[in-house]
């Protein structure tokens, strides 16, 4: 009978433990549920809040899609330079002027804004190339100015002038080189002047003929052989003929551009 009421007594003991943990633990649940259930309340009253926002961000990355792929298809691509129109095998100094061999097999045809920093920087290179690849290369250069360049327009007449004294490639070296001072200048054509000097040129000749139509007339015929190729920008390259993609205006694409050409000369004449 004693036996009966101990072991009644340790079953009671453990019915009362296991309420005292049950109770201990639900109110740990019920706290977990709510603070889940609080913390998607918060989270959707943030989407809320944020929502226009967001609707407006992607709103504007796909216009910005559609515009960048609107731009690329309107863009007009640059057409290769027309058999009728080439400068290939011609040596006409009057009218081109050419750096290099008159008759290399290969003709580099820049189209240049003396005011154009880029610009600067081909010209350096043109000469290494040249040095590179002698008398199997020549260089010939169109004035294209941009409007957006207050002295370019007048810096390719400056040197036009030059050029009716035989001295174009003077000129252009000098106008390069003091890219930077002349730009900026309040009155660029007395440093223009200052520079004919420097390089040897009758001053009084010289001031005439960057008044006269003649060398206004040769810059704008450049410019309109350019702008019928559809060029927009500067510089803007040509090799045999066939523009340089933006992508491969860098020293090995037109290395490459120009090997690529000679190596299809060969084949083109056989």
């Amino acid at each position: 009978m004693i036996a009966r009421i101990r072991v009644h007594l340790r079953d009671s003991r453990a019915v009362l433990l296991r309420l005292r943990v049950h109770s201990w633990l639900e109110p740990e649940l019920d706290l977990t549920i709510y603070s889940l259930r609080r913390s998607f309340s918060l989270f959707c009253h943030s989407m809320k809040r944020y929502l226009p926002f967001v609707i407006v961000a992607a709103a504007a990355l796909v216009a910005l899609g559609s515009g960048a792929m609107l731009y690329r298809a309107k863009r007009p691509q640059l057409q290769a330079i027309p058999a009728s129109n080439s400068v290939a095998g011609k040596s006409d100094s009057e009218s081109m002027h050419i750096r290099g061999n008159p008759d290399a097999p290969v003709t580099l045809e820049e189209f240049a804004d003396f005011q154009c920093p880029p610009c600067s920087s081909f010209a350096a290179f043109g000469e290494q190339l040249l040095k590179e690849y002698d008398s199997r290369l020549r260089i010939v250069f169109r004035n294209f100015p941009l409007s957006a360049h207050e002295h370019a327009r007048e810096a390719a007449i400056a040197a036009e002038a030059a050029g009716m004294q035989g001295h174009f490639w003077e000129m252009h070296d000098v106008l390069y080189r003091e890219q930077a001072v002349w730009s900026k200048a309040p009155n660029a054509r007395e440093l223009f002047e200052s520079y004919a000097g420097t390089i040897g040129l009758n001053l009084d000749q010289f001031r005439k003929d960057m008044d006269s139509e003649k060398a206004k007339e040769r810059v704008d015929s450049d410019y309109a052989r350019g702008d019928s190729l559809g060029i927009k920008v500067t510089p803007t390259l040509f090799i045999n003929d066939q523009p340089v993609e933006p992508q491969y205006k860098n020293p090995a694409g037109v290395r490459a551009a120009i090997n690529a050409a000679l190596e299809a000369k060969p084949k083109s004449g056989a």
